[in-house]
């Protein structure tokens, strides 16, 4: 009897203790889970789907020349006076005065020389002068026949000079081909600009973007897309903050943007960046893009300082005590 007693003690504490530590277990697992469930919502950086400009863009290359050009051709022997070489000139004026006659301005430009080259003899003795109206440049390109349905009279162009690296220049097409050539399988085209401020001399490589299809549509940060396969999705913040995932159907990229063809609307709240700290129905703290986060504002996770010196400062405020009555006391 006495045997069997201690067996049953035994296994009733053992099952006592099993079941103390499963309680405490639970206990403990309980406080933390309801502790960190009082975390606040992340902060995300959100923004809101809006109306911007796209375009299509036909890049190529060409060299720029002036819009009118005359050249003469001088004996030296002739000139009376000093030409003044690399100066505006108007309409009229005398570019040069020769023995037998004047050459007389047809039109506003500068004045350039062109030595004949060193092999021809007549060089030693002959000049040309050449009058350059350089207030307008054209460039003459040749755009490769896909794209030959979308080039019209009057796109906008965006010229780019090497000179002036970070200067974007506008021009326009001025003029076409009308045929195909066989030999490039590219459509002839001819891109004009204004130079009146001179920047830009004939015979600069200038590269060019030919603009079309200049449209006005519903975009989004690129940074906000998630694609799964052949889906993409973008998430969507309600009014109560609470994300929703949403499927999307894009058109182009354009500087740093998509393109919005379905899926959304404009004005519609969405996750601009930070999409993998994101999961459905997640209620969020929106961040709006553009503006810093002030983690001053945020009493997650600090501490009250303001109350520990408090404490500190008074526990040794009786010692202060004590010596200020001694001292007056004296």
């Amino acid at each position: 009897m006495k045997t069997s007693t201690k067996i049953t003690s035994i296994v009733i504490i053992f099952f006592l203790i099993i079941a103390t530590v499963i309680i405490g277990r639970t206990m403990i697992g309980n406080h933390f889970k309801k502790k960190f469930s009082k975390r606040p919502p992340p902060g995300i950086i959100v923004t809101t789907t809006q109306e911007r400009i796209f375009e299509n863009i036909v890049s190529t290359y060409g060299t720029a020349a002036p819009i009118q050009t005359q050249s003469f051709k001088i004996e030296k022997y002739e000139i009376l006076s000093p030409i003044n070489f690399n100066q505006k000139v108007k309409k009229g004026d005398i570019i040069a005065n020769l023995k037998n006659r004047k050459i007389i301005a047809q039109f506003n430009g500068v004045i350039g020389k062109r030595e004949f080259s060193e092999d021809i003899e007549v060089s030693k003795s002959s000049i040309l002068i050449n009058l350059e109206d350089t207030s307008s440049i054209y460039c003459d390109v040749d755009i490769p026949e896909i794209f030959v349905p979308f080039i019209k009279v009057g796109l906008p162009v965006d010229i780019k000079f090497s000179g002036y690296k970070d200067k974007i220049y506008k021009g326009e097409v001025d003029s076409i081909a009308s045929r195909i050539s066989e030999d490039t399988r590219a459509l002839a085209t001819r891109i004009k600009m204004n130079n009146t401020s001179g920047e830009i001399l004939p015979g600069s490589f200038l590269e060019i973007s030919i603009k079309y299809n200049v449209r006005n549509v519903l975009s989004a940060p690129d940074t906000s897309t998630i694609v799964e396969g052949e889906n993409v999705f973008i998430y969507r913040v309600d009014e109560k903050n609470k994300v929703t995932k949403t499927k999307v159907m894009l058109g182009d990229r354009y500087l740093g943007f998509v393109e919005i063809l379905d899926g959304l609307n404009n004005g519609d709240k969405i996750v601009a960046e930070g999409i993998k700290k994101v999961r459905p129905n997640l209620t969020i703290r929106p961040i709006v893009k553009g503006t810093k986060n002030k983690q001053g504002n945020s009493s997650w996770g600090k501490k009250d300082k303001s109350k520990k010196t408090e404490e500190k400062k008074g526990k040794f405020d009786w010692l202060k005590n004590i010596f200020k009555k001694s001292e007056k006391e004296k």
